[in-house]
C-alpha cells in the first residue's frame, strides 16, 4: 500500500525503513476511533459545503460499510499498511475513487492521530473505571460480611492495635474510589477535540471545529494548533493514574502474599486462583497476587518512557511521538489484565477468622486501651504508658497476655487498677469503642460501606 506522503520521493522506501517506520502493529487496534473521526470530518466537509453533500455522504457511507466489515472478519487489516490511517483511507479510495480522495481535505495526520488516541484512551478509561467499580463492590461485599471479625492492625510489620477485616478492606476500597476519580479528572482533561490543528497551523478552509467536537462527543476544541497536535499530557496524565492504580494493586498483592503464608494464615486462595509447585506437592502459590505486584513495574516503565519521550521535543509533532501509543496502551492493557484476574481473585478467597482472632489476642495490641483505662482513672497518659510497658515486660517474662495476667500484678504497679481492666482490653470491646469518624468499629465499617456504594453509583 502506497504511502500517502510519497509525492515528493523519487526512490522506493526501503524496507527496513518501513518496517522501523511502521506502527500498524500497534496503532490498528484504533480502527474504529479512526473511522469514527473521519465519519465526524466528512460530515462537517459536507456540511460546510468544502466537499460536495453528496460525496460526504458517500465517504460515510462507505466508511460505515469498512467499520461493519472489518468488525465482522469480513475485512482484514492489511499488517503491511504504514499505519491505520493510511489503511483506511487507502481502502476508502480503491472503493470510492476520487471521491474517497477529498475525505483527508483539510486535515492532516498529525490531528488526526491526536483525535484518535484521545478516543481510544476515553473508551479505555470508561472500561478501567468499570472494573474498577467491581472490585469495589467485592470489597464492599467482603468488608459488609467481615465488619466484626477482629484481626491485628500493624505499624512497621509488627502488630499495633486491633481493627477489623472489614475495615482493612475497606482501607484498599478507600484507595480505588481514589482511582476511579483520578481516572474521571485525565478523562476530563483528555475530552477536548484536536480535529482542525492540522499539521500544526490550522487550515484556511472554513472548518467547524465544534461541529466536529460535538459529533464525536467532546467537552470543547483546543484552542493553540500547536498545542492541539503535539500534546500528550493526556497519556502521561492517564500513564500515572493507572501507575498509583498498580501501586494500590501491588500493596494489596503483597499482604495477600503474606496472609496466605503459614506464618500468618489468614486467607486462603481458591484452588481456581492459586497454583503449585512442580516438585513440592504440598505447595499453594499466590501466583496472581505476585504476578500483580511483579507488573506494576511495567507500569511504572510505561510511565517513565512517556515522559522521557516528550521531555526534549521541540513544537510541534515529531516522530518521536509515535512512542506514545506502545507505552499508553501497554500500561492500559496490563491494568485491565490485572484487575481481570485480582477482582474474583478476592471475590473467591475465604477468610479464615479464627486465626486473625488469635495473632490479635497473642500481641498485646490492646496495651493503649489499657493505659486509656488509667487515663479515665485520673492518670495522665504518659505516666499510664509507662505502667502499660511495664505490664507488658511482665507479661513477656512470665508467658502471659494482658487478659491472663492477675489483678495483683496489675495493682502492684499501678494501684489505680481493679477487676474492670479486663473488660477495658477485651479485643471486641477494644474495637467497638473506636467510633470516632473512620475508625474500625463494626458501624463505621458498615457506614464506609454505604458510603463507597454509593460513590460507584
Amino acid at each position: 500500500m502506497a504511502q500517502l506522503w510519497k509525492g515528493r520521493f523519487k526512490k522506493e522506501l526501503a524496507k527496513e525503513t518501513n518496517d522501523f517506520n511502521s506502527s500498524i502493529g500497534f496503532d490498528s487496534r484504533m480502527f474504529e476511533e479512526d473511522i469514527k473521526g473521519s465519519i465526524a470530518h466528512a460530515t462537517m466537509l459536507g456540511a460546510t459545503g468544502i466537499i460536495e453533500k453528496s460525496e460526504s455522504e458517500k465517504i460515510v457511507n462507505e466508511l460505515d460499510k469498512i467499520l461493519g466489515e472489518i468488525k465482522s472478519g469480513e475485512l482484514s487489516i492489511d499488517m503491511t499498511a504504514e499505519d491505520i490511517h493510511t489503511f483506511i483511507e487507502g481502502e476508502l479510495t480503491s472503493r470510492l475513487g476520487q471521491t474517497g480522495k477529498r475525505l483527508h481535505t483539510a486535515r492532516s495526520r498529525n490531528d488526526q492521530v491526536a483525535l484518535d488516541i484521545r478516543l481510544t484512551l476515553r473508551r479505555e478509561i470508561d472500561e478501567i473505571s468499570e472494573q474498577l467499580k467491581g472490585l469495589v463492590e467485592v470489597l464492599c461485599n467482603k468488608a459488609q460480611e467481615h465488619s466484626s471479625t477482629i484481626m491485628p492492625g500493624y505499624t512497621h510489620l509488627q502488630r499495633a492495635q486491633p481493627i477489623t477485616f472489614g475495615h482493612h478492606l475497606m482501607a484498599y476500597c478507600s484507595m480505588i474510589l481514589r482511582d476511579i476519580d483520578r481516572l474521571g479528572d485525565v478523562k476530563k482533561r483528555m475530552n477536548i477535540c484536536p480535529l482542525g490543528s492540522g499539521a500544526l497551523a490550522g487550515t484556511t478552509y472554513p472548518l467547524d471545529r465544534e461541529m466536529v467536537a460535538d459529533l464525536l462527543g467532546f467537552d470543547g476544541v483546543t484552542q493553540n494548533s500547536l498545542d492541539g497536535v503535539s500534546d500528550r499530557d493526556f497519556c502521561i496524565e492517564l500513564a500515572s493514574a493507572l501507575s498509583l492504580i498498580m501501586v494500590h494493586l501491588s500493596r494489596f498483592s503483597e499482604e495477600i502474599i503474606m496472609w496466605c503464608s503459614w506464618e500468618f494464615k489468614f486467607v486462603e486462595l481458591d484452588d481456581a486462583f492459586s497454583t503449585g509447585s512442580s516438585i513440592m506437592p504440598q505447595k499453594k502459590n499466590p501466583d496472581i497476587a505476585e504476578l500483580v505486584r511483579g507488573k506494576s513495574g511495567r507500569v511504572f516503565g510505561d510511565l517513565t518512557t512517556l515522559l522521557t519521550v516528550m521531555k526534549g521535543i521541540a513544537l510541534a509533532y515529531n516522530k518521536d511521538m509515535q512512542e506514545d501509543k506502545e507505552a499508553i496502551f501497554d500500561a492500559v492493557d496490563t491494568v485491565k489484565m490485572c484487575l481481570t484476574a485480582f477482582t474474583p481473585m478476592i471475590d473467591t478467597m475465604t477468610v479464615l477468622k479464627d486465626n486473625m482472632r488469635l495473632a490479635a489476642a497473642k500481641g498485646f495490641i490492646n496495651a493503649t486501651d489499657c493505659a486509656d483505662y488509667l487515663v479515665g482513672k485520673g492518670l495522665a497518659f504518659r505516666d499510664a504508658y509507662k505502667c502499660t510497658g511495664e505490664l507488658v515486660a511482665l507479661c513477656i517474662d512470665k508467658g502471659l497476655t494482658l487478659e491472663t495476667l492477675p489483678i495483683g500484678e496489675y495493682k502492684a504497679i499501678c494501684d489505680l487498677f481493679d477487676d474492670g481492666v479486663y473488660e477495658a482490653i477485651n479485643l471486641d470491646k477494644c474495637v467497638n469503642d473506636r467510633k470516632v469518624v473512620g475508625s474500625p468499629c463494626s458501624e463505621n465499617v458498615l457506614k464506609q460501606v454505604e458510603i463507597a456504594r454509593n460513590a460507584i453509583k
